[in-house]
């Protein structure tokens, strides 16, 4: 089968970067070689042995008159470039058809840091800052600043985010989701992320130089934003194409926290997904704009991961943008992708930069048949061209980009999905882990405390579920399993605390213990670690549904031909830093919960194939978004309507056919009244309304993933002879995500026993 019928085509681009303020200026400087690294002037560099950096010349009162983080300010940016250049004409008819998915890594850190001065210095911050510092806030803020109602995600794998980005929205398409995305990433430069790579000696004091002098990276900021759409769409309102999108690939190493494996085994794994995906072999790729950081063991896992994959390859040319660019984090894929795509287009490698005449002689013996275009713009024909991008948690992204069309595998697996186990800890105030549950997982004390609050409890409900599912990870399947952790707001304990020692301490003081922690995706990094899965490894911070949105996302990667089994999962922290953060804000006292709900999903061939035990079928899952300001969700119940009755119809029912609703409900009179409304209207009172929160107090993206597990374990033990229930959750700036269950006849003997929604959740 072909997916000729189904194209994805670029039409827009948007760059904001050290190199300039629009695409053409830093495609001009790239390809001329031109370096936007400098003296760093955002950060007090007091007392570091590195100072510089590639920074976004522009004031951020410059990129929007709205009061916005930065990291939000250049994504408005760069996709405001974008839709322009697209033509894309965004109507009330249209909105609701293009959605927004942007990679970050570090969120709202120049707020955060901006808040805690204030707080430990002047006496007191703004609460207005505090809605600015969640990850969460940047689709929904570019969302809301262009009209656009379509689903929204923040992908928050570390460097690899805005590759991953890409991919999601491509894939999305191809399933008929939306017609178009404003898709790529968005990071700002930060004392957070300066200070944690000087912690770990990671930066080059003379500037990066990738695959030449490796001495550290260079940190930078912007944006790069890509319209990615539907060819046939594209074709109907008479778009430019620049490029197609072809294939893409996501993997994990399992290997380490913040090395890469020395092998290359991940990274060959995604580079080579993403080649078979497009229907290629290693051959046909002309140019890999690398991910190329300039640390020793980045760069030379990616030589030998480049060597292994491409040496019978004699035409290939690589080269590392960052060179001039920096490295922009969660951004750094998006930007890559957009100079990706202008090489495809002017048949033009952008160098890397930094050679001198000895380093040229060394290179020719590293580099063997590849070129890696140093200094020099390499004037070539480009077919096919691939980005790399790999992260901190050892998760790993390619994408390919084609000059024209072709044919490509149709993976897509239409088996049914079920859940096959459910794991998690979740509790009003906090969850009392013992050495005991850790224990019973083989998990030693040595690796336990490594981690944060977050990845503890991420950890823990993962280990859980796969034991449930009787799953054991090995050589035989640790690639057919992949992760989706969802959550509203990562390891901000780990941020704050980090924050504040540099705020009082200066940059130099930084943690080289917890700056790994920071960042959103080490929790479903270590967990991969631990467990041993190489396969999809995503993170979303999308606000309190993100728990439910990581089972819609996973059940979207099964669907897509990409793995067999996903652990997906919604996780978040209660601790004195998030009570102090919400109770700034007026919301949730007393209310505030905590937890980790972990859930295995697995296509049923896998499940046959294993006799596993089913607790439910997902029938349906969809995700929506009615573009409000962040913060609240007053004005979005037709997104909550449109996820509800998308779902119903994935799933094949009406919405007479729902015997029970696992709601969202939290006390909160905006959110509860909303919820009430709409369904009275969805369901005139005919379905029994059970709200998880009751039990399991708002543990935000943990108890999404609850009401979940809760339905199928309600429907698996025949609870008021329930055959078909929904779970919905709900996402200040107005993203929904709804799921159906459906019993599956004699998975489980059935009983009627009425028990509390906690006990149902242990499996008691």
């Amino acid at each position: 089968m072909s997916n000729m019928d189904r194209r994805v085509v670029v039409t827009g681009l948007g760059l904001v970067c050290a190199l300039g303020e629009n695409t053409d200026e830093c495609w001009s400087a790239a390809v001329n070689g031109v370096s936007g690294i400098r003296e760093v002037k955002s950060v007090n560099t007091d007392g570091c042995y590195a100072n510089v950096g590639a920074e976004v010349a522009m004031e951020s009162s410059a990129l929007s008159g709205e009061d916005y983080d930065r990291s939000s300010l250049l994504c408005i940016k760069a996709a405001g470039e974008a839709l322009a250049d697209s033509g894309y004409a965004v109507t009330g008819e249209n909105s609701d058809r293009i959605g927004v998915i942007v990679g970050n890594c570090v969120g709202g850190a120049a707020s955060i840091d901006k808040y805690f001065t204030d707080e430990l210095k002047n006496g007191g911050g703004k609460s207005s800052d505090i809605l600015k510092m969640p990850a969460a806030a940047i689709a929904n803020n570019v969302a809301k600043h262009f009209g656009l109602n379509g689903m929204t995600a923040n992908i928050v794998n570390a460097c690899a985010a805005g590759t991953i980005s890409l991919s999601y929205a491509t894939d999305l398409i191809r399933a008929g989701k939306a017609d178009a995305f404003v898709a790529g990433g968005s990071d700002s430069f930060s004392s957070l992320a300066f200070a944690g790579f000087h912690a770990l000696h990671a930066l080059d004091e003379n500037g990066c130089s990738p695959f030449n002098r490796s001495g550290g990276i260079t940190l930078g900021e912007g944006a790069g934003v890509l319209i990615i759409e539907s060819y046939e769409h594209a074709k109907a309102r008479g778009a430019k194409i620049y490029c197609e999108v072809l294939g893409s690939g996501v993997s994990s190493d399992a290997h380490h926290i913040t090395a890469p494996d020395p092998e290359g085994k991940g990274q060959m794994l995604a580079i080579g997904r993403a080649v078979a995906n497009s229907g290629l072999s290693a051959s046909d790729i002309d140019y890999i704009n690398a991910h190329g950081t300039g640390t020793a063991k980045n760069d030379e896992a990616e030589f030998l991961s480049l060597h292994t994959l491409f040496d019978e390859n004699d035409h290939l040319s690589v080269s590392s943008t960052k060179s001039m660019t920096g490295h922009c984090l969660g951004a750094a894929g998006s930007i890559e992708a957009v100079l990706t795509v202008k090489a495809v287009c002017e048949n033009t490698v952008p160098p890397t930069i930094g050679y001198t005449e000895e380093n040229l002689e060394t290179l020719k013996e590293k580099a063997g048949a590849i070129d890696f275009v140093p200094n020099t713009k390499r004037e070539k024909t480009i077919n096919y061209a691939a980005s790399n991008s790999f992260a901190f948690g050892g998760n790993n992204a390619s994408i390919v980009f084609a000059k024209e069309p072709r044919e490509i595998p149709d993976r897509t697996n239409k088996d049914r999905i079920f859940i096959t186990g459910i794991g998690g800890f979740v509790s009003k105030g906090h969850v009392d882990i013992s050495s005991d549950d850790y224990k019973a997982y083989g998990i030693k004390m040595a690796f336990y405390r490594k981690l944060d609050r977050f990845s503890q409890l991420q950890l823990l409900s993962g280990m859980q579920a796969l034991a449930d599912a009787k799953i054991t990870v090995g050589e035989d399947n640790e690639k057919d399993i992949g992760i989706v952790v969802g959550t509203a707001d990562g390891p901000m304990t780990e941020i704050v605390g980090f924050q504040k020692n540099v705020i009082e301490n200066g940059t130099a003081s930084g943690s080289a213990f917890s700056f790994p922690n920071t960042v959103y995706n080490a929790a479903g990094g270590y967990f991969s670690i631990f467990a041993g899965i190489k396969g999809y490894n995503v993170t979303n911070a999308n606000s309190i549904q993100a728990g439910l949105q990581s089972l819609c996302y996973a059940a979207d990667v099964i669907r897509n031909g990409d793995e067999n089994i996903m652990v997906a999962s919604g996780t978040d922290e209660n601790t004195d830093v998030t009570e102090f953060l919400y109770g700034k804000l007026g919301l949730l006292e007393g209310k505030l919960g905590e937890g980790s709900v972990s859930l295995i999903l697995e296509n049923e061939n896998s499940a046959n194939a294993r006799g596993a035990k089913i607790y439910a079928e997902l029938a349906g899952w969809a995700t929506a978004h009615k573009s409000v300001e962040f913060g609240t969700v007053k004005g979005s119940e037709s997104a909550l309507k449109t996820a509800i009755e998308d779902a119903c119809k994935a799933a094949g029912v009406t919405l007479a056919d729902i015997d029970g609703v696992f709601g969202f409900a939290n006390g909160i009179p905006e959110v509860d009244e909303l919820e009430s409304k709409v369904y009275g209207e969805l369901f005139n009172g005919k379905a029994d309304i059970v709200q998880v929160r009751d039990d399991l107090g708002e543990a935000r993206a943990a108890a999404a993933a609850g009401q979940a597990a809760a339905g199928a374990r309600y429907i698996s033990k025949g609870w008021r002879n329930m055959e078909c229930v929904l779970a919905a959750g709900f996402g200040v700036g107005g993203s929904y995500s709804a799921v159906v269950l459906k019993r599956v006849p004699g998975a489980f003997a059935e009983d009627d026993r009425t028990t509390s929604l906690l006990d149902l959740l242990k499996g008691e």
